[in-house]
């Protein structure tokens, strides 16, 4: 059965709209500055996370006070 053209023209206009939105999206999402920023406020948040805060800055004063040996030895 045939159906009828205004429908089709319908049903292909909502397909655009659709696919646009979609493309609106992940143009949206995948935008280098909202990755590097979302990038950069994990790295702070898992870096002021005690867990990791505090052994960082433990290797970094052993790493110091052995350049500082071997530079008075």
């Amino acid at each position: 059965m045939a159906r009828d053209p205004n429908t089709i023209e319908r049903e292909i206009e909502q397909a655009r709209e659709a696919l646009a939105s979609t493309l609106d999206r992940l143009g949206t999402q995948a935008n280098p500055k909202r990755l590097v920023g979302n990038a950069k406020a994990s790295a702070v948040t898992k870096l002021n996370d005690p867990k990791v805060k505090y052994p960082l800055i433990g290797i970094g004063a052993l790493l110091v006070l052995l350049l500082l040996r071997k530079l008075f030895s």
